[in-house]
């Protein structure tokens, strides 16, 4: 079943209520191209927030499936229960956008985009980074040959989590940690510039905080183009390199005007979020003076062009920007990274064709 023609606002029901559910709920619920048809959360949160937006609330996605038949369904719950959910949306026939990643396991994100071919049910991850206008203009650069062939690639994501982010238990827990939560968005946005993974090794500690999950990794990726990849992760470190701090697409995190990726080419090299590329106006050479151009992106909020995105891939025109397949090869890099950092060594990456 393809994405069904809208003759009005597509109704999409949020599940979960935390806090990137609360986000995509209010933010549907203050567009006039979309409706929030409902919100499932098992919480006394869940039900007052539900109540403030004024859609109806359903403790489970069973009761709201039993209840209603929207549009379409975005989940946003704690990771380990993505995949089902998932299944369960595809199950019912309804168009699904899954926030990252797609599953914890990546036998379950194969699970997850195979059902969702066979049914023909649109399936969409939220990487919601690929909708800044930023990458846009980041890619649209690389593919232009603005820098020459990528050869280098090095990114950073410095997070200092509060305390009290970990007293959801589900954080502190496998299936959580910097590396699923938060690396995946970054690992997605480099398979977009760079291409395909083929090679990890990665090491980690959790020597900080002391959890069963990871809070401070280092990485380095080979992609198929033979570019490499240098990538640092942490929720234990102060400092204002990560795509939180940087990017300015989220008022909850001061905006410090760095970059947090640097991408080198041989004939220049490209900063992201800020954008600057820097090029020989002469000859190229390491003697040679190197100048500066700041690309132009118009600022626009990510969820919600997302959000908007979805409703025109439920409606029939548009396709998924960010499909299945895309969450699970972001996924697969994930897992393997997670093995290398166990074994100490080099884990490589088979690319199948994913549906979706």
């Amino acid at each position: 079943m393809q994405g069904k023609p809208q003759t009005a606002p597509a109704r999409i029901a949020v599940l979960g209520a935390g806090m990137m559910g609360r986000r995509h709920a209010e933010i549907i619920a203050g567009d006039p191209g979309v409706r929030l048809a409902g919100l499932a959360d098992p919480s006394s949160a869940g039900r007052d927030l539900a109540a403030t937006l004024g859609t109806p609330w359903h403790p489970s996605l069973a009761d709201l499936l039993a209840a209603d038949r929207p549009d379409g369904i975005l989940i946003a719950t704690p990771n380990t229960l993505h995949a089902q959910q998932a299944l369960d949306c595809i199950a019912a026939g309804i168009p699904v956008l899954v926030e990252k990643p797609i599953a914890t396991d990546p036998g379950d994100a194969r699970r997850v985009v195979a059902a969702a071919a066979q049914a023909g049910v649109p399936l969409l991850v939220g990487h919601h980074r690929r909708h800044n206008p930023i990458i846009e203009a980041a890619k649209s650069a690389i593919d232009a040959g603005r820098i020459g062939r990528v050869v280098a690639v090095n990114a950073l994501v410095w997070l200092m989590k509060p305390a009290p982010y970990f007293d959801a238990e589900w954080r502190r827990m496998p299936g959580a940690g910097p590396i699923l939560t938060n690396l995946i968005h970054d690992i997605d946005l480099l398979r977009h510039f760079c291409g395909d993974v083929t090679t990890v090794q990665a090491v980690a500690s959790s020597q900080i905080r002391g959890h069963a999950v990871e809070d401070t990794a280092a990485i380095v990726v080979t992609f198929a183009s033979g570019a490499l990849g240098t990538l640092s992760v942490s929720d234990t470190a102060v400092g204002p390199w990560s795509w939180e701090l940087t990017a300015a697409e989220n008022p909850d995190y001061p905006a410090t005007g760095q970059s947090c990726y640097m991408i080198a080419g041989t004939e220049g090299a490209l900063e992201v979020p800020t954008l600057r590329l820097w090029r020989n106006p002469g000859p190229t050479g390491w003697h040679q003076p190197l100048a500066p151009e700041t690309l132009s992106a118009a600022p626009q909020d990510p969820l919600l062009r997302q959000i908007l995105h979805f409703a025109d891939v439920i409606g029939g025109t548009a396709r998924p920007l960010v499909t299945g397949g895309d969450g699970a090869a972001a996924l697969a890099v994930l897992d393997a990274i997670k093995t290398a950092a166990c074994s100490g060594g080099t884990v490589f990456l088979e690319h199948k064709a994913l549906a979706q």
